[in-house]
């Protein structure tokens, strides 16, 4: 129910897994910036380093909800998702498939 709401208002799996390594990411820098900044020293930054850290096995998983979702989506609705106009299109009529006599 979340993860439809989510794909719908946009959101796609790929944005999900930018976020977690954008939160590793961030996790190290606030982890080196606590250690320079602030007077409180290892103890402190360890706590930010991690507590941002936190937020990556929660993108990850929903990013893989997400793509679960896109991807069962796409085979329930395959034509509501066709570049092309219509299904038609895509499929060469019977006719041109059988091979004529020479």
């Amino acid at each position: 129910m979340i993860v439809k709401m989510l794909h719908e208002k946009g959101l796609k799996a790929e944005h999900a897994y930018t976020a977690a390594f954008a939160s590793i990411g961030l996790s190290v820098v606030s982890w080196c910036g606590s250690m320079k900044v602030e007077p409180a020293g290892t103890a402190r930054a360890d706590r930010w380093g991690i507590f941002v850290g936190e937020w990556a096995p929660t993108f990850f998983a929903l990013g893989l909800a997400l793509a679960n979702y896109e991807r069962d989506h796409d085979l329930l609705h395959p034509i509501t998702h066709c570049p092309t106009p219509t299904f038609r299109n895509r499929v060469p009529p019977a006719s041109r498939l059988r091979r004529r006599p020479p």
